[in-house]
C-alpha cells in the first residue's frame, strides 16, 4: 500500500487511539540510526511469487500449525511458539513488547526481524535492536523515511498481510488470528477491530 493511500487510515487511528505523530516520526528515525543495513531485498526475494502463511499470536495458532505451507511470518509472540514447537519463522514481525531472547536466537539463525517502530517502543528499540546480528528490516506506521518503510497495516499481524501483499506473494494463508477476542482490554480490542476493517481492504474477511 502507497503511503498516500494509507495516510487517511492512519490519521484515524492518531486520533483514535490519542496517538502522537510527531513521537511516531522520532521513533522511525531513532530506528534508522539503530538499524546497521536494510534488508528489504532479501525479504522481498524470500515472499516474491511465493505462498505465505502468516500466523498470529491468538491462543488458536497451537491447534492450526498443521495449516502452515510455504514461507512463514510470524507475528511477535506467535514467534516464540512457534520456536518452542521446532518451527523457526522466516520472518518475525514485531514492535518488541513481545520480544525475548529468543528472538536473537532466532535472528542470528537467520530469521529476518521486521521490526516496527512508534512511539510507544523507544526503550525497546533501544534495547534490542543493537542486539539483532542478522537480518533487519524497520518499518513505521508514519511516512516512510530511507531505510525505514511503511507497507500498511497496524498491529504486528495485519502488518504482515499487508507486507506479504506490497511484496509480491502468490498467495497469503493467515491463521492463528482472533479478531473477536473478548478476553483482551478494550484498547486491545479497538486495535483488533481496526485489524479486521484494514485487512478488508485486502479482500480478507476474518
Amino acid at each position: 500500500m502507497r503511503f498516500e493511500d494509507w495516510e487517511p487510515h492512519y490519521t484515524d487511528i492518531l486520533k483514535l487511539f490519542g496517538f502522537d505523530r510527531a513521537d511516531d516520526e522520532r521513533a522511525a528515525l531513532l530506528l534508522s540510526e539503530l538499524v546497521a543495513g536494510d534488508s528489504l531485498p532479501l525479504l522481498e526475494s524470500l515472499c516474491r511469487g511465493k505462498d505465505v502463511t502468516v500466523c498470529g499470536n491468538a491462543p488458536c495458532l497451537k491447534d492450526e500449525l498443521d495449516r502452515i505451507s510455504g514461507v512463514l511470518f510470524a507475528a511477535d509472540a506467535a514467534a516464540d511458539l512457534l520456536f518452542r514447537k521446532g518451527i523457526r519463522p522466516d520472518v518475525v514481525f514485531t514492535d518488541l513488547d513481545g520480544a525475548d531472547d529468543t528472538f536473537v536466537d532466532m535472528n542470528r539463525e537467520g530469521t529476518i526481524m521486521v521490526v516496527h517502530a512508534h512511539g510507544d517502543n523507544i526503550p525497546l528499540l533501544k534495547h534490542w535492536v543493537p542486539r539483532f546480528s542478522g537480518p533487519v528490516v524497520a518499518t513505521t506506521q508514519s511516512a516512510p523515511i530511507p531505510g525505514v518503510h511503511n507497507f500498511g497495516g497496524f498491529t504486528d499481524g495485519d502488518r504482515a498481510v499487508f507486507t506479504a501483499d506490497a511484496l509480491g506473494a502468490l498467495s497469503v494463508r493467515i491463521i492463528g488470528f482472533d479478531l473477536d477476542d473478548r478476553t483482551v482490554d478494550p484498547v486491545k480490542r479497538g486495535k483488533l477491530m481496526i485489524a479486521r476493517d484494514l485487512l478488508a481492504l485486502l479482500g480478507y474477511d476474518i
